[in-house]
C-alpha cells in the first residue's frame, strides 16, 4: 500500500500544482489587465494563497474527522468548479469574480498541501523523507504541463484570451479526483495513550517545532515574493515575451520540485543542517543574482536557484516537523503550521505587487535577505538538536 499511495499521491499532485502554476503564470498577467490600479496586478495570485491559508486547519480537522481520501477527492471536484468560475470571469472581464475563483482553488489547495503527511504517513518512519521527495516529484509534470497548457488553451475559445485556459485547469482538477479516487487510507496509527495529545501551544513551542515553522515559512515566503512578482516585471514591465515568461515559470516550478529526485537521499547523507544551510544559500544566491542583472538568462538562473532554495527549506521543514508531535496530535500540530507557513506566503505573495510598482525589482530581491539571516541564525543555535 506504502508505494501505491505516494504514486498515486505523486500523479494528483502533478494534476493539481498544474492548475496552481497555470495560475501564478495567468494571475498577474491577468490582475495587470483588469485590476482598476497596476499596484493590484498580482493579487488574483495572492488571494489564491490566502485562501490556502485560511483554509488550512479546518482541512486539517475535517480530515481527521472524514478521512484523507473523501477531503482529498472533493476538494479536487470543488477546484474544478472554481476553475470554470474563473474561465467565466475572464469572460466577463471582471476582477472581481476573477480574485473570487482563485481564493476558492486556493481553499480547495488547503487539501492538497495534505498530500506530504499522507504520503509519510503511507510508509514506515524511517522512509519519510523519502516518501514526501518522491510525492513533490509530481511538481516536475506540473512544471511543463501547467504554464504550457495555459499557454496552449489561452486560444481555445476565441471569443476571450485565456478562458480557455480555465476551461482546461477544470479537466485537470477532474482527473486528481479520478485519480485519488484508487487511494486507500493509511492503517490508524498506533497511539500510546500515555502520550494522550499535548495543547497545540505546547507543541508549537519546542524550538524544533518553531524551527520547522520557520524554514518552511522562510521558504515559501521568499519564493513566492519573488515568483509572484516575476511574470509582472518580466512581461508587463520589462516587455519580455509571453513564451519567455512562461519558460522562466516553468523553469522555476521544475526547479522546486526536480531537486525531490535525491533530496530525500541526500538529506540522509547531510544531515537536516547541511540541508537547511543549502536552501539559504541557494535563496540567497537568487537575490543576489536577480540583483545584478535584467537579462533574461540571469531571471531563468534566479527562478532556477529560488526553486532548489525552496526545495531544500520546505522537504527539511517538513521532515523535522514529523518529529516535533505524536501520531495522535499530528492533524492539529500539521495544521496549525500549514496555516502559519501559508500565512506568510500570502502576505509575501500579496505585498509583491505593492513593492514592485512603489519600489523596484532590485528592493524586492534586497528585502528577502533579513529574513534568510534568521534562518541561517536559528539553524546554527540548534545544530546540535538537528544535526
Amino acid at each position: 500500500m506504502g508505494f501505491r499511495n505516494v504514486f498515486l499521491l505523486a500523479l494528483s499532485q502533478a494534476l493539481g500544482s498544474s492548475g496552481v502554476s497555470m495560475v501564478v503564470l495567468l494571475g498577474g498577467i491577468l490582475g495587470a489587465q483588469l485590476a482598476p490600479s497596476p499596484t493590484l496586478a498580482t493579487v488574483p495570485a495572492s488571494v489564491m494563497v490566502i485562501g490556502v491559508a485560511l483554509t488550512t486547519i479546518p482541512a486539517s480537522l475535517l480530515m481527521q474527522r472524514i478521512g484523507r481520501r473523501p477531503g482529498f477527492i472533493g476538494a479536487a471536484l470543488a477546484a474544478s468548479l472554481a476553475a470554470l468560475l474563473a474561465a467565466y470571469a475572464v469572460m466577463q472581464a471582471s476582477f472581481t469574480l476573477l480574485c473570487l475563483s482563485t481564493f476558492l482553488i486556493g481553499a480547495t489547495g488547503a487539501f492538497m498541501q495534505q498530500y506530504r503527511f499522507a504520503a509519510a504517513e503511507s510508509v514506515a518512519p524511517e522512509r519519510a523523507a523519502r516518501a514526501i521527495s518522491f510525492m513533490l516529484l509530481g511538481g516536475i509534470v506540473a512544471g511543463f504541463l501547467g504554464p504550457e497548457l495555459g499557454r496552449r488553451a489561452s486560444d481555445w475559445l476565441p471569443s476571450v484570451q485565456y478562458s480557455g485556459s480555465f476551461v482546461s485547469m477544470a479537466g485537470l482538477f477532474i482527473l486528481a479526483a479520478v485519480t485519488l479516487s484508487f487511494l486507500r487510507e493509511p492503517a490508524p496509527l498506533q497511539v500510546d495513550t500515555s502520550l494522550a495529545g499535548r495543547p497545540v501551544f505546547q507543541i508549537a513551542s519546542q524550538p524544533i517545532y518553531l524551527l520547522a515553522v520557520l524554514a518552511s515559512g522562510v521558504g515559501y515566503g521568499v519564493m513566492s515574493f519573488v515568483m509572484t512578482a516575476t511574470p509582472v516585471y518580466m512581461h508587463q514591465m520589462h516587455g519580455f515575451s509571453l513564451d519567455q515568461t512562461a519558460l522562466v515559470i516553468q523553469s522555476h516550478i521544475i526547479a522546486m520540485y526536480l531537486p525531490s529526485l535525491f533530496t530525500g537521499v541526500l538529506l540522509e547523507k547531510l544531515g537536516l543542517q547541511r540541508m537547511l544551510l543549502l536552501g539559504v544559500a541557494a535563496l540567497a544566491a537568487c537575490v543576489g543574482l536577480g540583483v545584478i542583472s535584467r537579462e533574461f538568462v540571469h531571471f531563468w538562473g534566479a527562478l532556477v536557484l529560488l526553486g532548489v532554495g525552496w526545495n531544500f527549506l520546505f522537504v527539511g521543514g517538513t521532515v523535522l516537523l514529523t518529529s516535533s508531535y505524536h501520531p495522535q496530535e499530528r492533524f492539529k500540530a500539521q495544521g496549525l503550521n500549514d496555516f502559519l507557513v501559508l500565512g506568510v506566503q500570502a502576505f509575501t505573495s500579496l505585498s509583491a505587487g505593492t513593492v514592485l510598482f512603489n519600489a523596484n525589482w532590485s528592493t524586492l530581491n534586497l528585502l528577502n535577505l533579513p529574513a534568510l539571516a534568521l534562518v541561517l541564525a536559528v539553524v546554527l543555535r540548534l545544530r546540535r538538536q538537528i544535526a
